[in-house]
């Protein structure tokens, strides 16, 4: 019997050749779930499992071959106990949806979505175990739950090229007539350690432009990999990146294109979903909006978004895009790609901050940021090179570019909101004289808790920088703790109490210092 705590991954194998081997798994409640389990590139074939309730589960062996199961006889026995430990993951469990505003633990505990993007993380130019360990270790530090990484099929590169390869070569063979287990060997090393460090993998199964370049046949046995894989661990499934694009400069009939584009990501959602044993949440990137990739959105979990890498000309594109896609209340909201720190030698911490809190206090539920160098990775001595348009998005290493200030700015303000009920925040804008349009970067951003607490953000862009800002529609007869909050040295500047005058508004000191600032009142006390 394996012994195994919460929500950790257990693992058995077999000598035997061939495909079909399955696991149907009976818990302790009486419920029952089939696992599947894939080829290693040892030969072997292996089944991973694991459990948020505690107790003995039994798994009992068989082979499919069509419509037909065979069962085999051999059983194996699972006891889940209790996790003691400090992983959230572990802890609270895999990232699901039972709302439309926000992502849970398995345990109901709130899930924050901060996500960095690691597009080719698999490849040798983020080398393991040093290079990745340093850059996960990074990120743990500053606060970011959740990892972007391509299975392989990657952006921004035709199909066989070199820069895709891992220690093992690539994923399949370049005429697509088998996989190549030993690519995914490699690949799980990172996933584990992602993973151990308490950030969830979204993995994205492919790039678009893969569905007609290797038909969707390909795709579902890559996911079939991917599933029997990962599925077990604390994952997110994003069933490609920018579903709808064609490949690179290639002349198409746009309309006729993303028509039988819809079509196929909907096909292959349906069967992520009914292969999936653990009903992991599943979202697709788009090169604007995730909800219209498909003809059948009920299949997504969450809404990804990507808003544009032009700066400044971004931000209120970013925002009112977000903006709109919550208050649909369709389905959570995330923007998975917007501006990456440094492209094109722009789009800097004043820009990232911006995103963060823009879209956060705009109705979604985190953020995910992006450095250029990372998502590329480029190597020091070795930069990824040119992309099919003919040209380089930039050539610092992401041994650089993860020390760019924008992750460590808001990695600080995901902390400091995370101690408040962030959840729970609703959209004020009368709270303020000057809410911004979302036409412009042209006011300020209010969210809060009637009664409870209120969250401005006052941005360098468009905010209240020269004057007092005030503070409208407070309770009368009620005491707020008041605070700016300084994202970038992550200090907390205690302002006294605030009280409503004859008026109901309450005018709040002037920055001391020109930039953006959080402006807090709580009924309680906040530290950092």
């Amino acid at each position: 019997m394996q012994v195994i705590a919460q929500n950790r991954v257990c693992e058995w194998s077999y000598a035997a050749s061939g495909a079909g081997l399955f696991a149907m798994v009976h818990a302790p409640d009486g419920t029952m779930q089939k696992v599947p389990a894939f080829k290693g590139g040892d030969g072997r074939l292996h089944l991973r499992f694991s459990a948020a309730a505690c107790g003995v589960y039994q798994a009992t062996l068989g082979w499919e071959d069509g419509s037909m199961h065979y069962p085999t006889g051999e059983t194996e026995k699972i006891e889940v106990i209790a996790y003691r430990g400090e992983n959230p993951l572990y802890l609270h469990g895999a990232p699901t949806r039972r709302n439309n505003r926000y992502l849970e633990h398995a345990d109901g505990t709130p899930f924050f979505y901060l996500a960095d993007t690691w597009w080719m993380g698999f490849t040798k130019r983020l080398p393991y175990p040093d290079g990745i360990t340093e850059l996960a270790a990074d990120r743990q530090k500053k606060g970011f739950t959740a990892v972007q990484i391509v299975a392989g099929l990657y952006p921004d590169m035709p199909w066989g090229d070199i820069r895709g390869e891992n220690e093992a070569g690539l994923p399949w063979d370049k005429d697509f007539s088998a996989i190549n287990p030993a690519y995914f060997d490699e690949a799980d090393k990172k996933i584990t350690l992602i993973v151990e460090r308490g950030m969830v993998p979204v993995i994205v199964g492919s790039w678009g432009f893969f569905a007609p370049l290797a038909g969707l046949d390909v795709l579902k046995q890559h996911w079939d990999m991917i599933l029997a894989r990962w599925a077990a661990y604390p994952v997110i499934f994003c069933l490609a990146g920018e579903a709808s694009m064609p490949f690179y400069g290639a002349q198409v009939d746009r309309e006729a294109y993303f028509a039988q584009s819809k079509r196929d990501w909907t096909e292959l959602a349906r069967y992520v979903r009914a292969q999936d044993p653990f009903r992991r949440c599943i979202t697709i990137h788009a090169p604007d909006l995730g909800h219209i990739q498909l003809e059948d959105e009920s299949l997504l979990d969450l809404d990804m978004l990507q808003t544009g890498h032009s700066a400044y000309r971004s931000l209120a594109h970013s925002v009112r895009s977000v903006k709109a896609c919550a208050e649909r209340n369709a389905m959570p909201v995330i923007n998975s790609e917007a501006c990456y720190e440094g492209i094109c030698g722009a789009s800097f911490a004043d820009i990232q901050r911006y995103l963060f809190l823009g879209c956060v206090l705009s109705g979604a539920c985190g953020h995910t940021y992006g450095a250029n160098g990372i998502w590329q990775c480029n190597a020091p001595g070795e930069p990824y090179g040119v992309s099919p348009h003919g040209a380089t998005w930039g050539n610092t290493p992401w041994t650089e570019a993860y020390r760019l200030p924008g992750s460590s700015h808001i990695g600080n303000a995901k902390r400091f909101l995370c101690q408040l009920d962030w959840w729970r925040l609703e959209q004020h804008p009368e709270w303020v004289e000057r809410p911004c349009s979302y036409e412009e970067p042209d006011g300020l951003f209010s969210c809060g808790i009637l009664g409870e607490l209120r969250v401005i953000f006052n941005p360098n862009y468009g905010g209240e920088q020269w004057g007092q800002l005030r503070v409208l529609q407070l309770e009368p007869d009620t005491f707020y703790h008041a605070y700016y909050f300084d994202m970038i040295v992550n200090s907390l500047r205690d302002l006294g109490t605030a009280q409503a005058d004859s008026n109901g508004g309450w005018l709040a000191p002037r920055v001391n210092i020109l930039q953006d600032w959080i402006l807090v009142l709580s009924k309680t006390e906040l530290t950092i």
